[in-house]
Order: C-alpha cells, then structure tokens, then sequence
C-alpha cells in the first residue's frame, strides 16, 4: 500500500476539481480539499460503491479503510462487487455523515444536516501479501482504534482467503450542510417552531463475549467516533 505523503499539505485546495465532481447545484456547499475529504472519509463507517454489472446497476454498501489516498476494500473471493471492481469497471465511492435534522417554518424548506463525499475511479487488486496484510489492519483499525495490537492477525490461508482492492482518492469531492433552516421571509413571523436537532453516534456499553475472564480494553469503554478524541487513527 502506498503511505500518506507527510510532505503533503493537507489543507491546501489542490488542483481544480474534475468537471464530474464539481458541485453544481448549491455549489457554496462543495468542498475539494483534501483535509475535509480525509475527515469525512475517516469518520465514517460504511461506504457505498455503485459500479455498473452485466444485470444493471449495482450498489453496495460495505466497510472500507482510508491509508494514505487511497481507500481499501476487502471481502471474500466470491463477492460479485470486488470481482466487477477487479474487471477494471468505472465505480463511484460515496460516505455519508449526518449530523442532524433541520426544522424549518415550512414543510419545503425542511433539510438534513451532513456531510459526504464522493470518489469516482477505477479500482485495482492489491495480490502482495504485505499489502494486502496492511490493507487489512487499516480497515480493523478504521472501526477500532488500537484493536489490531490485541487481535490475532490474519494468517496466510485467511489472506489468500481474501480479496482486497484499492481505489485511488483522486476525483473527489465533498458537500457539507450545516446550520439552521432557511425559511422564506414571509414564514419567519409564523407561529411554528423553527431550528434544529442534533445527531452524533455513541456507543453504548460494550458487551462481553462469555466467558468473561479479561477487563474490558479502553478503546471499548471509551468508544467515540470524534475525530478529534485521543486514539482516533489518522492514517
């Protein structure tokens, strides 16, 4: 797997973005530098790959990691997705934040507050075993941070098991809504409650497999998506 570029600025804009991933509509909303893209990316769980099949189009969701500028996906030999992805076909990555419901005046102008991103490219098979082993922690480290170091790590038989490919963070973009409701002037003195409810994901108390005969493990008793919590992996 190729490592993130610590020379790299991550806040920087970048190049201009490709025509396919440039925002159209509500255009202020798109964000193309690779700091908010990387953090979206990071902070989600599951992404969704859309690809075209031979029985129309597909898409699927599943998990993924993020090591450096390119996003890794791994599944069973048999899965139709990674195979069709493998071919070479065209496929679109997209991950999906929502951060919470916003409540206008009116029906129309009610929204949703998120964030996401979409990938376009090409994806390819990653055959070394080293990669392929790397590839395969990220994404144990992408759900948990730290549980690798605890975890017995895949065998030889169980990488050869496993089909692991990568897609290159190269056209991409984000679009971020955030705020209160934007109802129209003639709304505003209506007599309807107006703003918005926040949304996070938290974990609950973790729960023992049986029997029970070790302590709980931190990154399980203090488990928390925010990326900006100690113990959070910033590959």
């Amino acid at each position: 797997m190729e490592p993130s570029n610590p020379k790299v600025d991550e806040s920087s804009p970048g190049p201009s973005p490709a025509r396919r991933v440039r925002l159209r509509r509500k255009a202020d909303r798109g964000r193309y530098d690779a700091s908010t893209i990387r953090g979206i990316l990071d902070e989600g769980f599951i992404c969704h790959v859309a690809f075209s099949s031979a029985e129309g189009p597909v898409v699927v969701p599943t998990a993924y990691a993020r090591v450096g500028d390119v996003l890794c996906l791994h599944g069973a030999l048999g899965n139709a997705m990674l195979r069709a992805l493998c071919s070479g076909v065209p496929a679109c990555v997209t991950v999906t934040l929502v951060d919470g419901l916003v409540l206008a005046r009116s029906a129309f102008h009610h929204s949703i507050n998120y964030r996401s991103v979409v990938v376009f490219g090409t994806a390819s098979e990653v055959t070394d075993m080293e990669d392929k082993r790397t590839a395969l922690v990220a994404i144990v480290e992408h759900l948990v941070a730290g549980r690798s170091a605890d975890a017995r790590p895949p065998t030889d038989e169980e990488l050869r098991a496993t089909r692991v490919v990568r897609m290159p963070i190269g056209e991409a973009s984000a679009k971020v809504r955030a705020g209160g409701p934007v109802d129209d002037p003639e709304d505003l003195d209506l007599p309807v409650w107006a703003g918005q409810i926040p949304l996070r994901l938290a974990a609950d108390q973790p729960i023992a497999d049986v029997p029970a005969t070790l302590p709980t493990p931190r990154y399980a008793t203090s488990y928390t998506r925010d990326p900006r919590a100690p113990g959070e992996m910033t590959t």
